[in-house]
């Protein structure tokens, strides 16, 4: 049974595994030279890394603050119009994500935010609020209140007994939340495609689509696949960094309703 299992699981993992190493593969086809091409088009390629990894922080950050916030407030307060404003936060998931980005767009230009790095990664919040927020709402309901009130007993403060126990108590729903809101940010070719229109401000996915285009329609597979490392290594990274604590934030009453 235990050999079944293995075998299973490596087949499983050589299945997954298999498109990656074939990017890896093909990115060296002919050398380091599509790695070389790829770092000198346009802006350079750190200029776009810089503006993928800047925009991810912003998303992270923000998705992290108004999600703990108001996944705490949805668990321990009642207040008028709570589950009303609980189900239009998620009614945000029926939204079609294509169709309100031109509207977005029209919106950031009035408030000063057109073709900006701050108002994508603002975008990119608030399409990530609806599952940040149910996270951690269920992850705070998790939580004995008897917990919370031992510390308010002790002389903490709501703030301070939020801040200094119960996110420690969340910690794995919050690494679940921010690995999520990174991956969509980083990732992401259509907002930042439709958004933003300087090429210094590009983003890695859309750098990457525009610098394999050739003549006449002809696509540079090559650089592709090498525009496809440079994008997946972080994520493989961090995925395989957090792990542990990314499964326990699914785990853990996480996902109790």
């Amino acid at each position: 049974m235990r050999t079944r299992y293995y075998s299973t699981m490596s087949a499983l993992a050589v299945l997954f595994l298999f498109p990656l190493l074939w990017s890896g593969w093909s990115s060296f086809d002919g050398g380091v030279g599509n790695y070389t091409e790829m770092a000198r088009f346009g802006e350079g390629v750190g200029t776009y890394l810089t503006n993928s990894a800047l925009v991810s922080a912003m998303t992270v950050a923000g998705t992290l603050v108004i999600s703990a916030l108001g996944g705490y407030a949805f668990a321990r307060f009642d207040f008028p119009g709570k589950n009303l404003l609980f189900l239009t936060t998620l009614a945000i998931l029926m939204v079609p994500y294509a169709t309100i980005l031109i509207p977005l767009y029209v919106l950031l230009g009035y408030i000063g935010l057109q073709n900006s790095l701050v108002g994508l990664s603002l975008v990119f919040v608030m399409f990530q609020l609806p599952f940040a927020l149910f996270m951690m709402r269920n992850a705070f309901e998790a939580i004995p209140r008897e917990l919370e009130e031992a510390a308010l007993i002790d002389g903490c403060g709501t703030f301070r007994a939020f801040s200094r126990i119960l996110l420690r108590a969340v910690r794995p729903a919050l690494i679940t939340v921010g690995l999520f809101a990174f991956l969509a940010s980083w990732n992401d070719f259509f907002a930042p495609l439709i958004l933003l229109n300087d090429g210094a401000s590009f983003t890695l996915p859309v750098a990457v689509v525009s610098m394999t285009q050739r003549t006449f329609g002809a696509v540079d597979y090559g650089m592709l696949q090498a525009g496809v490392m440079v994008m997946a290594v972080p994520c493989l990274i961090l995925f395989i960094v957090l792990q542990r604590h990314y499964v326990r934030g699914f785990m853990s009453g996480a996902l109790r309703g």
